[in-house]
């Protein structure tokens, strides 16, 4: 993780970076599901599942979008402030052994209010080991001008 200054005139339409992978683990389901609270048998019940369609337990969708989003943080923007997320949606289940990684593109650019300052969107896919995409959001960015 380092700095890199990164204004709005840097930013382009359709840049893309991919992040490297993370492989989804039994520990992680059990320290998400005790951060949060969410400990539904969709997530930690193994026999229960098996007597379901999808036959295994399945990833908090919550825990796919931090784990994924934190891998999009590899270098640090002090130009740059978060604004949030929109247009989430949890395409495809995650399961315990599943590899994800993050991929990023520039889609759009705008003016903000503040003159001194301008909107940039991040695009981001979460995709598996089988280049299934699996989680998609929108990071909504507010960057400083040069």
């Amino acid at each position: 993780m380092y700095f890199k200054s990164t204004f709005f005139e840097d930013y382009q339409i359709d840049d893309k970076r991919v992040t490297l992978g993370r492989t989804i683990t039994e520990t992680d389901f059990v320290v998400h599901a005790g951060h949060t609270g969410d400990f539904f048998p969709h997530h930690m019940d193994e026999e229960w599942c098996k007597t379901q369609p999808f036959g295994q337990r399945i990833a908090h969708g919550t825990m796919v979008f931090a784990i994924g989003i934190g891998l999009t943080a590899s270098e640090i923007n002090p130009e740059a402030f978060s604004r949030g997320y929109d247009k989430m949606r949890f395409v495809k289940p995650v399961h315990i052994g599943d590899t994800i990684h993050s991929e990023i593109t520039i889609s759009e650019k705008g003016e903000a209010k503040n003159p001194e300052m301008g909107t940039v969107t991040e695009h981001v896919k979460i995709i598996n080991q089988r280049g299934e995409v699996v989680l998609v959001c929108d990071h909504l960015l507010l960057v400083k001008k040069k």
